[in-house]
């Protein structure tokens, strides 16, 4: 299966059918089914780092993992075949770039290619895509594209730098602080005090794994977080993996994941009081009840903030162990040897972490404009979750809150195969969502954390019906998307006629 190349215009501006924006999980996940499902299309893929993996390439803390099982985690058409089911950022890095190189989409990346904006031409049914392009040698240059369809799959967060709260006195600390967003390759923790800032799936992931060589580990948290005890390893899938073809044990083994993520969410909506204890009693299997009580009992939900995982309870075991310890105050200000509480005692260290988040960046910060008027993300309405209302021929990735991110994605790259593959049969350039009948708004991302409403107003909103609403339910989706009528609440329109440049007079 190839891909027909693409060649610079006379004007130096090459022009795709699609482009795809970033070569992540999700990414690479899009061009694959493009690839498979419409293999004369011409695509490319504009990465704007030096290397294949998005988040995965990009965080290399200690630790570092996923926090989704990565029989869902992983694609669909490529089973994953290592043992952990909660993976390093290593392994999953080693997959998707695996899944790159046999495939030969690596071939089509540009690497280096940061997308700055995107404007949408009606009379020429095309965007113009501009991009900045760093060499190796630090210097930067311009390059221009052209595409027929724009599918952004740049995840939600800034690369670029994380969330960092501005804490009073952070000058007068005579250590090192360090976000974990961007790790020093040089940091050395062994025998040092450290201190973990924050309570999310960053701090949990760092503790145990830097508690194995430190003098002492502290995670300082404002408020407590939920932190569910999981196997690291899937009995199930060793058992299904001897047993059958590779291919049809990663199949069950998906569905039984997906099923279970699934009822544990719907019963913690439904029966909040039932999952607490539930999450209580794990905790209980390592700590005792003081300590859980006043430091791992939320004053929300479960699934009103994403869980954390700790594979094997590995995170409450370094606490156990008195390798690790976890203080729940709030941060008066910093001080020389450490950090000053609002109790006034001093919690001394060496090296401060800063696991306080990520700064949420909708499209990877791309500007978007649509025949001149600029289009602003907060403005908008998310179509079935992947596409916005009023912009042309543009759909973009988002995960679930509340499952793997490659579910959502992978169903969102059949959709739009599907959808071209529509406006094929029909003679159509053009698909515009329409809002019509769309309710309420409110937020994207159905969650209370810290990064998601900061956040929010940087991102589409979504409605209470139709295919305005987004939903957090991975089966439905997998039986309703795929037959969803694509002409719902959508315009489609043929391509306009090519423009003609009026005839030049020579002379007087």
């Amino acid at each position: 299966m190839t891909t027909a190349a693409s060649q610079p215009g006379d004007d130096g501006v090459e022009h795709l059918d699609v482009l795809i924006v970033g070569a992540g999980l999700s990414g690479i996940g899009a061009a694959w089914r493009l690839r498979r499902e419409h293999p004369g299309r011409r695509f490319a893929i504009l990465e704007a780092r030096d290397a294949i993996g998005g988040t995965w390439d990009l965080f290399r803390y200690p630790g570092v993992r996923s926090d989704s099982d990565m029989f869902t985690l992983s694609y669909p058409f490529r089973p994953w075949r290592e043992q952990d089911s909660i993976a390093t950022g290593e392994s999953i890095r080693t997959y998707i770039r695996d899944t790159a190189a046999e495939t030969g989409i690596e071939r089509s990346i540009r690497f280096r290619t940061r997308v700055v904006g995107a404007s949408w031409s009606s009379p020429d049914a095309r965007w113009t895509v501009r991009t900045e392009v760093s060499a190796p040698d630090g210097t930067t240059s311009s390059r221009t594209y052209t595409c027929g369809f724009l599918f952004l799959c740049t995840g939600y967060y800034s690369y670029d730098h994380g969330y960092q709260p501005a804490f009073a006195g952070l000058d007068d600390f005579a250590g090192r602080f360090v976000h974990p967003q961007f790790w020093p390759a040089d940091l050395d923790h062994a025998g040092k005090r450290v201190v973990v800032i924050g309570s999310g799936a960053t701090a949990v992931t760092l503790v145990p794994a830097i508690a194995e060589t430190a003098a002492n580990v502290t995670m300082l948290q404002r408020s407590p977080s939920y932190v569910a005890a999981l196997p690291g390893v899937d009995g199930f899938a060793d058992l299904a993996r001897r047993r059958l073809p590779a291919a049809l044990a990663h199949r069950l083994v998906r569905a039984k994941n997906i099923a279970l993520t699934q009822a544990f969410y719907q019963l913690a909506r439904r029966r909040p009081k039932q999952v607490r204890k539930a999450l209580r009693d794990l905790a209980l299997r390592f700590l005792e009840p003081a300590a859980v009580d006043e430091h791992f009992t939320p004053a929300y939900d479960p699934w009103d903030q994403r869980l954390c995982v700790a594979p094997d309870g590995d995170f409450y075991r370094a606490i156990r162990d008195g390798k690790a310890s976890v203080v729940t105050r709030r941060i008066a200000r910093f001080v020389e040897r450490g950090i000053e509480l609002d109790s006034g005692d001093v919690l001394e260290a060496d090296i401060v972490v800063s696991a306080t988040g990520l700064d949420m960046l909708a499209f990877g910060g791309a500007g978007i404009t649509v025949d001149g008027r600029r289009v602003d993300p907060g403005d908008t309405v998310a179509y079935r979750g992947l596409m916005l209302g009023g912009v042309p021929n543009l759909a973009f990735t988002i995960g679930y809150v509340n499952a793997s991110w490659t579910l959502r994605s992978d169903l969102a790259a059949r959709y739009v195969c599907r959808l071209l593959a529509h406006m094929d049969r029909n003679g159509w350039a053009v698909a515009t969502p329409t809002p019509r009948d769309v309710g309420r708004l409110r937020p994207l991302l159905d969650l209370t954390s810290g990064y998601a409403l900061r956040g929010a107003g940087r991102f589409p909103k979504q409605g209470e019906r139709g295919p305005w609403a987004v939903r957090s339910n991975y089966p439905l989706d997998l039986l309703d998307l795929p037959r969803a009528d694509l002409r719902r609440d959508m315009a489609f329109a043929p391509r306009p006629p090519a423009r003609r440049t009026a005839p030049v007079e020579v002379g007087a």
